[in-house]
C-alpha cells in the first residue's frame, strides 16, 4: 500500500493527533516534524476527498466522515473534543512535563543532559496495535519523539547541550507513574595517594559474618576497620559535590599493614549522584589532606572520564617494595646477597593461602626485576625488591609452604618472615588526560 492508503486505514481506527499520524511515516521524509507530517497528510487526504466528491466519487469522504469527530480535524474544522487514542493527547501537555523537569533540574549543576522515556503499558500496547493494523514499516517509536521534542524544549529553556553518550544528567519521563526522575551521572577524579600509617585498608572492609549489618565479631560496627583510604577521601568530596557516596578504584592495593610511599598509588575516585560538578580540585586536595591528619595524602587530582577506571585497573605497573625481614637462623651478608640475586627471575606462584578465599587457586608466573640489600643487623635485614604487578611479595620471602618458587627462605635454608612492608613505588604506564 502507498502512504495515503495506509494513512486512510490509520484514520479509520479512531481519533488520532497530528504527531501520532505523522510518526507512522517518520522515515519517509526529512526536514519536517511528525506534527507537520501528520497535518500535511490530513490536508492532502481532505483535498483528495473533495476532488473525488466533485468527480462523483464520495467514497473517500465517506471513509473520512466515518471517523466521527476525527473528520473535523481532517477537514481542518476546529472543535474536535475526542482524544487521540494512541497517545491520549500526550503531545498537548509537553509543556507540563518540561516544567516538571525544569523544576527538578534547578537544584543541579550540569552542562549536558539527555531525555529518556518510560512508557506505560497502555501506550505501548496502543503503539503495537497501530503498527500491526496499519502495516506501516516507516514508523518511529513514541518515546523517541517524546525524547526529541521535550529535549528541544529543555535545551531552549536552559541553554544546555544534549549528549547522547555520556550526559551529566538523565531526565527520565516516567509516564507509567506520571512523574519525572533525574539520574545524575558520577564524577570521576584521578590522582595518586600515599598511605602514611599502617592498619587501614584501601576501601571499606565489611564484616564477613554480618556483611555490614553489625554483629559481635565486628563490635556491631559493620566494618572490620573504622576507616580506610576511601573513607578518608569521602567527606570532603561529598561536601563539595553534594553526592551520596564515593567509590575508590585503585591501581592494585597494598596490604593493610603496609605503607604506600614514594609518588603514591594511582587511583580514580567515583563520586555518585553529585549535585555540583564544578569545584576546585586543589581545594579538595588540600581539604582531604587536612582532614586526614597525616593518615593519607593525595596529589595530582584531575577530572577524567569513566574510561579511566578500567585503564587504571588493567594497566601494567611494576611495584617497588621495601621490606624489613627477620631470619630464623643466622645468615651471612654474602649468602643473602647471593640469594637475592637468584630470585631475580621468573617466579611460579600458586595462589597464597591468605587470599585463597577470594582468588582462584592457580599458578601464576611473575617476574622479579631486581632485589638488593639495603642494610643488615641483629638477625634482620632491609631489602628492596622491584617486581611485576600481581606478585605476592610476602610469599616471595616466606615461600608460603612451597607455593611460591623460588623463594628467599628456600634459597637461604632458613625461615624468613616479613616484619614490615612498604610500597615505595608504583611504576605505572602513562595515563591519558581528559581533553
Amino acid at each position: 500500500m502507498n502512504p495515503l492508503e495506509i494513512a486512510i486505514g490509520i484514520l479509520e481506527e479512531g481519533p488520532i493527533c497530528d504527531n501520532c499520524l505523522g510518526r507512522q511515516f517518520a522515515n519517509l521524509s526529512t526536514g519536517m516534524t511528525n506534527k507537520e507530517r501528520g497535518y500535511a497528510l490530513k490536508t492532502v487526504l481532505a483535498m483528495l476527498g473533495h476532488q473525488k466528491f466533485k468527480d462523483g466519487d464520495p467514497s473517500l469522504i465517506q471513509k473520512l466522515e466515518s471517523c466521527t469527530n476525527q473528520a473535523r480535524s481532517i477537514l481542518n474544522v476546529d472543535g474536535s473534543d475526542e482524544k487521540c487514542w494512541i497517545c491520549n493527547d500526550l503531545f498537548k501537555s509537553l509543556d507540563v512535563w518540561v516544567q516538571r523537569a525544569l523544576k527538578l533540574l534547578k537544584k543541579y549543576q550540569y552542562d549536558t543532559f539527555l531525555i529518556g522515556t518510560k512508557v506505560s503499558g497502555l501506550l505501548a500496547e496502543n503503539e503495537e496495535i497501530i503498527w500491526t493494523t496499519s502495516g506501516t514499516i516507516s514508523a518511529e517509536p513514541l518515546k523517541s519523539e517524546l525524547n526529541r521534542e521535550i529535549g528541544k524544549l529543555i535545551q531552549e529553556a536552559t541553554n544546555k547541550e544534549v549528549n547522547f553518550e555520556r550526559p551529566d544528567i538523565l531526565v527520565l519521563l516516567n509516564l507509567a507513574e506520571d512523574k519525572v526522575e533525574l539520574q545524575s551521572s558520577s564524577i570521576f577524579i584521578y590522582g595518586r595517594y600515599k598511605k602514611l600509617i599502617r592498619g587501614i585498608p584501601q576501601t571499606r572492609w565489611s564484616c564477613p559474618l554480618c556483611q555490614g549489618d553489625g554483629c559481635e565479631h565486628c563490635n556491631y560496627k559493620g566494618d572490620m576497620y573504622t576507616t580506610s583510604v576511601e573513607g578518608l577521601m569521602k567527606n570532603p568530596l561529598i561536601e563539595c559535590s553534594g553526592g551520596v557516596d564515593v567509590v575508590l578504584h585503585g591501581a592494585g592495593r597494598e596490604d593493610i599493614d603496609a605503607l604506600m610511599l614514594g609518588t603514591g598509588r594511582p587511583f580514580v575516585v567515583e563520586v555518585k549522584e553529585p549535585i555540583y560538578r564544578h569545584f576546585d580540585l586543589i581545594d579538595i586536595e588540600n581539604s582531604i589532606n587536612r582532614s586526614a591528619k597525616g593518615k593519607i595524602e593525595v596529589r595530582g587530582l584531575r577530572f577524567v572520564e569513566k574510561d579511566m577506571v578500567a585503564e587504571v585497573k588493567i594497566a601494567d605497573a611494576d611495584k617497588v617494595y621495601r621490606l624489613r625481614v627477620i631470619f630464623n637462623d643466622a645468615v651471612s651478608e654474602g649468602k643473602l646477597k647471593a640469594s637475592l640475586d637468584k630470585i631475580c627471575t621468573s617466579i611460579e606462584q600458586r595462589t597464597p593461602h591468605r587470599v585463597a578465599h577470594r582468588r582462584a587457586d592457580k599458578v601464576r608466573t611473575r617476574t622479579v626485576h631486581f632485589a638488593k640489600l639495603i642494610d643488615m643487623n641483629s638477625g634482620e635485614a632491609t631489602v628492596c625488591i622491584r617486581c611485576e604487578s600481581g606478585l605476592y611479595v610476602k610469599e616471595l620471602i616466606s615461600g608460603d609452604e612451597e607455593r611460591t618458587k623460588p623463594n628467599l627462605s628456600e634459597l637461604l635454608g632458613t625461615e624468613v618472615r616479613v616484619k614490615e612492608l612498604d610500597v615505595i613505588g608504583v611504576k605505572h604506564a602513562r595515563l591519558k588526560k581528559k581533553n
